[in-house]
């Protein structure tokens, strides 16, 4: 390889970190000021005001609430980490997208909901554990690799779990509620499918680099940090409520 090709691969891995470091950055941020599930006041508004089907709107609000849901889109960044064939991209990404429509419509529909502290605790946790899971921690400590793509699933139900628990916080209408809840999933799809294509782009150009392991590890243990970070945030805000 010429001097001139390391050159932009060496660029191009240093700008995929920067980029990674970045989401990392806007997560803390996030975390911060506890937006791990929430929605804005003016879409709250528009949730509790509006009154029948609603297709495009709600649509709007799932793309919206997966491209700004930077737990999400860690988890989802976790997730694809190591993967290099588009097939198993696929599979992961679908079972992560199963579980979370499943729990975000049932648990919408059906009224089920659980403390908003408790379960964004839990999808720190997905971060932490996903982290792990890339640093080859689990077979480390007890010796073989939990099934990654249960996983994925068990954890997918989670994050729908939350984002369900934050819907019902505000009284969303019944009249079109499925119709307005078959939306809102589509916008989460097509949010998540943005986002994914993001991430597998600057992952192609990172992984061309000669140092990507190494940067891995780094980025890997920042993203643990997150998760651990919005993990404490709402251990302590459920007791502080409580």
């Amino acid at each position: 390889m010429s001097s001139s090709s390391r050159g932009l691969h060496a660029l191009a891995s240093r700008r995929a970190v920067a980029l990674t470091l970045t989401v990392l950055a806007l997560y803390a941020s996030s975390v911060a000021q506890a937006l791990a599930h929430n929605v804005t006041e003016g879409d709250a508004g528009y949730i509790q005001e509006i009154w029948g089907v609603h297709i495009i709107p709600f649509m709007y609000l799932g793309a919206k609430h997966m491209v700004t849901g930077y737990d999400h889109i860690l988890f989802l960044l976790g997730v694809v980490f190591f993967l290099y064939r588009m097939k198993d991209v696929g599979i992961y990404v679908s079972l992560f997208a199963l579980g979370h429509s499943t729990t975000m419509l049932l648990g919408v529909w059906f009224g089920w909901g659980i403390n908003a502290y408790i379960i964004d605790a839990i999808i720190g946790l997905s971060v932490v554990y996903k982290a792990l899971d890339n640093l080859g921690a689990y077979q480390r400590w007890f010796g073989f690799q939990p099934n990654t793509k249960a996983a994925t699933l068990i954890f997918g139900f989670f994050h729908g779990t939350g984002l369900a628990t934050k819907i019902l916080d505000y009284e969303i209408a019944s009249e079109g509620l499925l119709a307005n809840l078959l939306a809102f999933n589509v916008g989460v799809e097509i949010g998540q499918l943005l986002a994914l294509a993001v991430i597998l782009i600057v992952m192609g150009y990172w992984r061309k680099s000669p140092n990507f392991f190494r940067q891995a590890y780094t980025v890997n243990v920042v993203m643990m940090s997150m998760g651990f970070i919005l993990m404490g945030y709402q251990i302590t805000g459920y007791f502080v409520a409580a």
